[in-house]
């Protein structure tokens, strides 16, 4: 169903002091995103059309994080609760008057699937005054818990102030909420703090509808999407959950995983069909594999395209910039950086290839170095078609070789390669004969008569 776009308010005011960090809680990467990024990102998706973060210390790096991201910052100085940092929001939305989505920058997995649930189901027939969002978790812990009569709320208590009775419920609460604008503003203002902690709760906005004669309603997501990120320990935590489902949802999407435990992937890594992943290998951001492709064991893959067909590894390195073309090999211990590897090419073992073009069916021989940093400038090189690199050479950038041109191994380019030419570039051997033997008998000579 379609609505018209709605506001959205993270809270991101704590200090995040269990994190033992100078980075911002929520600026903590989650599969290689930033936590608030993750939730910015399913907010663009649901259509929000207003984005207000909550912030107390740290608020530069925040904004620096959320620049032309059409964010508004609001400062919540000093931290006296939820609903006081949700109030701080206000006048970044004066004058909004549609659905407001409250959302918690340390809760980084709620979906857009889900935040349109919520919406949704604030704006039926029956129009609750407030929608929030329950999970069931298998260890209930302190979370607040939520008394409900089907889908209606009946009570809303935080744990610290719950009867053993009421911590007995297995609906918690996650903090997450649905609300008019009309409706917000005027509840927030009639929050107290008389509770055992003294703070300002936003979950008392649905208490306070309800004494206006006005019903909330709970809808539940699945614990994982809900799941909290205060400390590093938690943050691996719902990174290893997070891999886990990705790790199935490729497996399902028809990649074989051999390993799938030791393969970790990025919020965005895109896989073919039939895509074979060995043992130990990590993707980070920006990766695109393409059908049929195989990803050797131990290779790290980031900022990078491998097309179809193409064999990866082991223990290989695509660093940003990295297009390796259909049926392109690139073996172990080789490492690719801005560079690009046509059809069919190979670089089998021991190369470095940074700021080059590789021609379709070029060969590149172990050992391989372009040259591509004199210390202050990059250069590119450029090797044609079916051109042959011998091994152990280096080529010096800026430099070009022909298609079908073929450089003897232990070259040293520094100039470019004609088409169908040979480039032989070292001393011409010489030798002596008699001339080991006669330095072994010097050598044991004196080794004897040094020691005598």
């Amino acid at each position: 169903m379609s609505r018209p776009p709605f506001a959205a308010v993270i809270l991101a005011a704590g200090k995040g002091t269990r994190m033992k960090s100078d980075m911002h809680k929520v600026l903590h990467p989650l599969a290689g995103r930033p936590m608030l990024h993750h939730l910015l990102g399913e907010l663009a998706e649901a259509g929000a059309g207003h984005h207000v973060v909550v912030v107390g210390s740290g608020r530069g790096q925040v904004e620096a994080a959320v620049a032309r991201r059409g964010v508004t910052i609001a400062v919540q100085e000093p931290q006296h609760g939820t609903a006081h940092a949700v109030q701080q929001a206000q006048a970044a939305l004066a004058g909004f008057e549609g659905d407001v989505l409250i959302l918690y920058g340390d809760v980084p997995l709620v979906q857009a699937g889900t935040m349109a649930r919520m919406l949704d189901r604030l704006n039926a027939a029956d129009a609750p005054a407030a929608v929030v969002l329950g999970f069931r978790p298998e260890d209930p812990l302190a979370y607040g818990r939520i008394a409900a009569h089907g889908d209606r709320i009946v009570k809303m208590v935080e744990y610290k102030d719950a009867s053993p009775a009421e911590r007995a419920i297995t609906l918690c609460n996650s903090g997450l909420m649905a609300v008019r604008a009309a409706d917000l503003w005027p509840l927030l203002a009639r929050v107290g703090n008389d509770n055992a902690a003294g703070e300002y709760y936003l979950p008392d906005v649905v208490m306070l509808a309800a004494n206006d004669g006005r019903s909330s309603a709970v809808i539940e997501a699945e614990p994982w999407e809900v799941a909290g990120i205060n400390s590093r320990a938690e943050l691996a935590e719902v990174e290893l959950a997070w891999q886990c489902r990705k790790r199935l949802s490729a497996m399902a999407d028809g990649a074989t995983l051999i390993a799938p435990e030791t393969v970790w992937f990025s919020h965005d890594t895109i896989l073919g069909r039939d895509v074979t992943i060995e043992p130990n290998v990590v993707f980070g951001a920006g990766v695109r594999i393409g059908d049929r492709a195989i990803i050797r064991a131990f290779s790290h893959i980031a900022g990078a395209s491998v097309a179809e067909g193409a064999e990866i590894g082991p223990y290989a390195r695509l660093r940003p910039g990295a297009e390796i073309g259909a049926d392109a090999k690139v073996g172990n211990f080789v490492e690719i950086k801005q560079a690009r590897l046509g059809a069919g090419a190979k670089a089998s073992h021991l190369s470095y290839i940074g700021d080059a073009d590789i021609g379709a069916e070029a060969n590149i021989g172990a050992g391989t170095i372009t040259c591509n940093y004199d210390g202050f400038l990059k250069y590119r090189t450029q090797i044609g078609e079916g051109a042959f690199i011998g091994s152990n050479s280096a080529l010096v950038a800026p430099v070009s070789v022909g298609a079908g041109a073929i450089v003897a191994a232990g070259s040293v380019l520094t100039r470019d390669v004609a088409a169908d030419a040979l480039a032989l570039v070292r001393p011409e051997q010489t030798e002596k004969p008699g001339w080991a033997a006669r330095f072994r008998a010097t050598m044991t000579a004196r080794k004897a008569k040094a020691n005598s």
